[in-house]
């Protein structure tokens, strides 16, 4: 919020001298009007100005530039730009004015109140050269004085005989009064100042250039779009955005909007741009996530973080039947409701399985998505068929019960149980609610090296049913929104490439990838024909070539042929697509997306790659 604003001016004589401000002293005093007795509640100015006024109007090295002045008791910052218009006609052949802000030191963004200054000092600059707007005095304005100082917003003059006269232009006071109002109300302002200039002015927030958007990103809303969409909105812009739902990653966004890959991140750069949507990977239940230092603010439940990250991730009980009766987990709130549950669930499950076919995996698997987890041992209900471990049985209560219930408890369920007939209330839309001491266990029990699938293992070898409860891809994005927890990637590395990346040969070259038998390969960095067959320059691991010749061809004695066998595994791998992503920058979720593979056949095409053994290392990080 602009505090104040200000015309200074430098006069020969006189010095710096503040020849317009609003509000109304803020900067100088302004003298009483005359024939007023009393004295007059005035506010105090903003800053002293006789310390700051050398600043304001500086030495002619810092003029036509943009400067910042920090009042000395820190709590105001002034915005300026001077400027020096060289010409014979002033005194001294110089004209020097600034038009300033004076902004609080809490703005952390004060580019936007930098553009108006700039503009204002652009503005009026122009206007002095072309008629001498602001060089004007009484005399050259038909001895026209403004009144007690400052203009009454009109352009309405008083002259020397006491006469009301009016003029075209407006008065530099009531144009920064104008601007100052408009600004803080509405963000801009347009001014007409004659009949040929006018003022426009906006406060347009400034954004970091936003990052990346890659096709593995998993774009998330942080408002609603339904509420703001506009039909005059672009297209492709519309279609992107119907799709933004926190699961679908920017490759199935594309797909699903039938929009090219380029054009739907654009489209998501533009809402990065204007902080709209954030961008979170993949959620498998194959990847690893690992504590950040803000897991003690949601183990402090700083802010009711974990009462926020309860309304989010709990579920109501699973009941995959809503005929059959569940004896394993005592009775839900309604069979309805635990079957709206159940699809809710089973749709959230469903959804992270675009990436990932393999029907051993975890979240893939068939069996795993329609009895929950029964590869754990547990019922198709997703009761356990052992007697919940103590500490699971006494960390569940209703969301409605937030005290400690006195109804009775069935002893082989750990849910708190009714025996009285069922109300006509609708059941709470959560379900049942696990305590804080579950979920901060839940959130804190992450680690690098263990994937999702072995943490909810762990979870339900000890009794407790993670999956009746909690929705695991929601608590996992809550705890990477909150700053909790961070994704552990992995990356491949070769140490054959990465020889060959520094030795500058980008990857070694074979006869397919030319398709011609001239002799030559793509960029000269190929192999070479002579009359004896080809042969195939390839990188070794020590930043060092060897020459592999082709089989078949007539090779002589002398040629090193010794080495053809680990020479034509190396050129098997130059010719696999795979090897591109393995310099340690390509993470398993780029290679998924881009390549179509789960992470299981990734890591069983790279047991088989054609490499020397101990060439790939599996990174995590």
């Amino acid at each position: 919020m602009i505090q104040a604003i200000f015309y200074a001016r430098f006069f020969p004589k006189e010095g710096t001298k503040i020849v317009a401000q609003s509000p109304p002293g803020s900067i100088v005093p302004v003298p009483l009007p005359e024939g007023t007795n009393g004295p007059l509640n005035r506010k105090p100015c903003l800053f002293d100005f006789s310390v700051l006024q050398e600043y304001i109007i500086p030495r002619k090295a810092f003029c036509n530039r943009f400067i910042t002045v920090n009042d000395p008791d820190g709590k105001y910052v002034i915005l300026g730009y001077p400027v020096s218009i060289p010409d014979p006609r002033y005194d001294r052949n110089e004209f020097i004015f600034n038009f300033g802000l004076v902004i609080s030191c809490d703005v952390v963004d004060q580019i936007p109140y930098e553009r108006v200054v700039r503009r204002l000092a652009a503005t009026f600059a122009e206007m002095e050269k072309q008629d001498g707007y602001l060089s004007q005095d009484a005399a050259t304005r038909g001895g026209a004085v403004a009144v007690h100082g400052y203009g009454n917003g009109g352009g309405r003059w008083v002259d020397g005989d006491g006469n009301e006269m009016v003029s075209m232009r407006r008065p530099i006071e009531s144009l920064l009064e104008i601007v100052k109002e408009d600004l803080n109300n509405y963000g801009e302002c347009m001014i007409p100042i004659d009949d040929a200039n006018t003022i426009n002015m906006k406060l347009f927030p400034h954004h970091v250039n936003p990052p990346e958007v890659k096709g593995w990103h998993v774009p998330v809303a942080k408002m609603k779009f339904a509420d703001v969409v506009d039909p005059t909105w672009d297209l492709t812009l519309q279609r992107v955005v119907a799709h933004i739902d926190g699961v679908s990653d920017v490759r199935r966004i594309a797909l699903a909007s039938g929009v090219s890959l380029e054009l739907t991140q654009l489209a998501l750069r533009h809402l990065l741009y204007y902080d709209t949507i954030l961008l979170l990977d993949m959620f498998l239940f194959g990847a690893c996530y690992a504590p950040r230092p803000g897991i003690h603010d949601f183990i402090a439940n700083v802010g009711g973080m974990v009462d926020e990250c309860a309304n989010y991730v709990c579920v109501g009980p699973i009941d995959p039947s809503p005929s059959s009766n569940n004896t394993g987990t005592g009775a839900g709130p309604s069979s309805s409701s635990s079957s709206d549950n159940y699809h809710r669930l089973r749709s959230v499950s469903g959804s992270t399985t675009f990436h990932n076919h393999n029907p051993s995996n975890l979240s893939t698997s068939a069996s795993t998505r329609h009895s929950h987890l029964s590869p754990f041992g547990l019922g198709p209900g997703g009761g356990s068929d052992r007697d919940p471990s103590p500490y699971a049985q006494h960390h569940l209560s209703p969301v409605h019960e937030r005290k400690p219930s006195t109804s009775p408890r069935n002893p082989s369920s750990n849910i708190h149980t009714s025996s009285s007939p069922p109300s006509n209330k609708p059941p709470p839309p959560n379900g049942y609610r696990i305590s804080n001491y579950m979920l901060i266990r839940l959130m804190t029990t992450f680690c690098v090296g263990k994937t999702v699938a072995e943490w909810l293992k762990g979870h339900m070898d000890s009794g407790f049913d993670v999956l009746r409860y909690v929705d695991v891809r929601r608590l996992v994005q809550f705890g990477v929104i909150k700053g909790c927890l961070y994704r552990v990637h992995k990356y491949v590395i070769s140490k054959q490439y990465l020889a060959a990346l520094a030795t500058g040969l980008a990857r070694p070259v074979s006869p397919s990838d030319t398709g011609t038998g001239t002799g030559r390969g793509k960029s000269g960095r190929g192999y070479g024909e002579g009359e004896m067959g080809r042969e195939h320059k390839v990188a070794v691991p020590g930043g060092h070539y060897d020459t592999y010749r082709e089989p078949g061809s007539h090779g002589g004695p002398g040629g090193k042929g010794s080495n053809n066998k680990k020479m034509a595994m190396m050129m098997k791998a130059s010719g696999d697509p795979l090897q591109k992503y393995m310099d340690g920058r390509h993470c398993f979720d780029q290679i998924m997306t881009e390549r179509n593979m789960t992470d299981a056949e990734i890591m069983d095409k790279l047991r088989n790659f054609p490499v020397p053994a101990g060439d790939l290392t599996v990174l995590y990080r």
